[in-house]
C-alpha cells in the first residue's frame, strides 16, 4: 500500500484463509478448504501449508460451507445461503445439482452416492442424484445439522447442533438413532481410520470428544486451544487437521491435544475496529470480538479472542465498555472487565456503524433502514436523519456534530437538527470507515481503496493513503450482493472497512481485503 502522508504498518499478517469451514482430501492429497465468509475454496499443501485458490471469489458459488469428494474425482460442494449444491468436475467444470435443499450444510459422499443435511430447525437429510430424479429424503427433524461421515458400521453420523447430540441412519433410509448426548456444542462428526468417533465443539475452548462407540463407549475430552472449531479430516497416516470458522487457519492436532499450525489462523474480515483508553485494539470479526497485537510496538502479531459470540460488526469504545452492532439487527454493549452483555436494541434494519455521543447515547448508522438513530441509557431509539442512501458510519467532531458516510452517494454528510443531511464532500468513491481527529474528518474509500482526509469546515478533501487492502480483491469479477438472511437464518454479512483514530494520531484502519488492523501514522518529517 501507498501512503502519502501516511505510514502503514500491519498489526498482524494476513490470513491465507478468511475462515475455514469444511475440509476434505483431494484425489491429489492436498486438504481442500471451504470458506463461508470469503466465497472461495482452497487447496492446501498439508506438508508446506501453502494455499492454492481453486474456486475463486467470482465463481458460481457464492457461500461454500462444506465440501466431499465423490468417487470419480468430482467436488461437490453446499452453497449455504443460496440454498444450492455444485458439482465441480475433475475438469473444473461446474454444474448446479440441486437447489432443493434449505440452508445446505453437512455433504458427503459413500462412493458414488451424494448426502447432504440442512442447517436449520427441522432440517432435513437427503439424497441428491447428480445425473438427475427428486432428492430422496432420509428423515427430518435435525436440529440444525452440519458436517456428517459415514461411520464404519455403515450408518451416516450427523449432530444436532443445537440439541448437543450425535444421531445415525442407514443411507439406505431407516429410523435414525441418537448415538450421542450432552455432547459440548457439536458441529461435526469425524471416524479417524481406526473408527473412533471425533465430535469437534464450535465453542472457544476447541473442544474435540472422542467417542469409542464399537467398544466400551468410553469418552476422552481433548482441548485444542483453536477456537471455533468447524470442521476436521484424517489423511492417510491417521492425522488429524482441523479448521476454525472463527480465524481461520488450517492446524494439525494430535491425540494427546498438541498442535502443529500449517495455515497460521487470523482474521476473518475484519468489519469494524476500535481502541481503548488503554491502547488497547478490538476488531469486530463477525464471530467474535479479536484483539491483534502489533508486532512493532513489542507484541507478538498473533491474534486473541476476547469473545466469541456472533455477529459484531460495528464497534466503539466508551470507558471500560465496548458498544456493538451486528447487521442482523442487534446493537449490544459488552464489558470486558465482568465479560457480561447487555442488548441495547433488535429489529434494526442493519445497522452498522456506531458512535458514543457526548451524552452517552449510542448512534448508529441503520444502513437497511438509510436512517442514523440514537439509543439513549434506557435503551429508547429515536431517529436523528432518514431518507439516506446507504449509511454506513458514524463520528462526532469536537462540536458534537454528527457525520456519516454513504458508501452509495460517494459522500460524507452532516446530519442536521431539523432530520435532514447535507453533503460535506462528494466523489468519494465508496466511503465507509468514518473516524474524525484533530478538526479532520478521515473516511476509508473501498472503491478506490484510499484513505481521504475531509475538512468539515471547507469540505476540501486529500488523499492520505493509496492502495489499502480493503473491499473485494482487484481483479475479481462482480459478485451478487450476499442474502442477509436465508430461511430465518442468518446469511451473508456485507463487508465493512472500519476506521477509527488513535489519540496518538495515528488512524486504524480494517483491511478487509487481506485480513488484518493496519495502524496508519502520521508520516515522519525529515526535519
Amino acid at each position: 500500500m501507498r501512503s502519502p502522508g501516511r505510514r502503514a504498518t500491519r498489526l498482524n499478517p494476513p490470513n491465507p484463509l478468511w475462515g475455514s469451514n469444511g475440509v476434505a482430501f483431494g484425489p491429489d492429497g492436498r486438504l481442500y478448504v471451504a470458506q463461508f465468509l470469503a466465497g472461495k475454496i482452497s487447496a492446501v499443501d498439508p506438508a508446506t501449508g501453502d494455499v492454492e485458490v481453486v474456486v475463486p471469489m467470482d465463481s458460481p458459488v457464492e457461500s461454500p460451507d462444506d465440501l466431499a469428494f465423490g468417487a470419480d474425482g468430482s467436488m461437490y460442494i453446499a452453497d449455504l445461503v443460496p440454498g444450492r449444491v455444485w458439482r465441480r468436475g475433475p475438469e473444473g467444470e461446474y454444474t448446479l445439482v440441486s437447489e432443493e435443499v434449505k440452508v445446505p450444510n453437512g455433504i458427503t459422499c459413500v462412493g458414488d452416492r451424494l448426502f447432504v443435511n440442512e442447517m436449520k430447525m427441522n432440517g432435513r437429510l437427503l439424497e441428491l442424484f447428480p445425473e438427475g430424479g427428486d432428492p430422496a429424503v432420509l428423515t427430518d427433524g435435525l436440529a440444525f445439522g452440519n458436517a456428517m461421515q459415514l461411520g464404519p458400521d455403515g450408518c451416516l453420523y450427523y449432530p444436532h447442533m443445537i440439541s448437543g447430540q450425535v444421531w445415525r441412519i442407514p443411507p439406505d433410509g431407516g429410523v435414525p438413532e441418537m448415538v450421542a448426548e450432552d455432547v459440548h456444542d457439536p458441529v461435526a462428526v469425524r471416524f479417524d481410520l481406526g473408527g473412533v468417533l471425533h465430535v469437534l465443539s464450535r465453542g472457544p475452548e476447541g473442544i474435540v470428544t472422542r467417542v469409542d462407540l464399537h467398544g466400551t463407549g468410553s469418552r476422552t475430552l481433548v482441548t485444542s486451544g483453536v477456537t471455533g472449531l468447524d470442521n476436521a479430516a484424517f489423511d492417510a497416516e491417521n492425522r488429524m487437521f482441523v479448521s476454525s470458522f472463527a480465524s481461520g487457519g488450517i492446524t494439525e492436532l494430535h491425540a494427546d491435544g498438541r498442535t502443529r499450525p500449517v495455515v497460521p489462523r487470523g482474521l476473518d474480515g475484519p468489519y469494524g475496529v476500535t481502541i481503548d483508553l488503554g491502547g488497547t485494539v478490538y476488531a469486530a470479526d463477525h464471530y467474535r470480538l479479536a484483539r491483534p497485537d502489533q508486532p512493532d510496538e513489542g507484541g507478538s502479531g498473533d491474534v486473541a479472542t476476547e469473545i466469541l459470540q456472533p455477529f459484531f460488526h460495528g464497534i466503539t469504545a466508551d470507558g471500560g465498555l465496548l458498544h456493538t452492532t451486528s447487521q442482523f439487527g442487534t446493537v449490544q454493549t459488552y464489558d470486558p472487565a465482568a465479560g457480561t452483555t447487555r442488548l441495547r436494541a433488535t429489529g434494526l434494519n442493519q445497522p452498522l456503524g456506531i458512535a458514543t455521543r457526548a451524552d452517552g447515547a449510542l448512534v448508529v448508522a441503520e444502513t437497511g433502514a438509510g436512517r442514523v438513530v440514537a439509543i439513549d441509557g434506557t435503551d429508547t431509539v429515536t431517529v436523528l436523519a432518514e431518507g439516506l442512501d446507504h449509511p454506513v458510519d458514524v463520528a462526532f467532531d469536537a462540536e458534537q456534530r454528527c457525520y456519516v458516510s454513504d458508501d452509495r452517494r460517494g459522500a460524507v454528510l452532516r446530519v442536521e437538527d431539523d432530520g435532514g443531511a447535507v453533503p460535506v464532500a462528494e466523489d468519494l468513491g465508496a466511503p465507509q470507515g468514518l473516524a474524525f481527529h484533530d478538526g479532520e474528518l478521515f473516511t476509508v474509500d473501498t472503491e478506490h481503496r484510499r484513505l481521504w482526509s475531509v475538512s468539515p469546515a471547507t469540505g476540501a478533501t486529500r488523499v492520505e493513503a493509496e492502495s489499502l487492502a480493503v473491499g473485494i480483491p482487484p481483479g475479481t469479477g462482480p459478485r451478487p450482493a450476499p442474502a442477509l438472511f436465508t430461511h430465518q437464518v442468518p446469511g451473508l454479512a456485507h463487508r465493512f472497512a472500519g476506521l477509527t483514530a488513535a489519540p496518538d494520531g495515528s488512524l486504524l484502519l480494517s483491511a478487509n481485503g487481506e485480513g488484518t488492523v493496519v495502524r496508519l501514522s502520521p508520516a515522519r518529517s525529515d526535519t
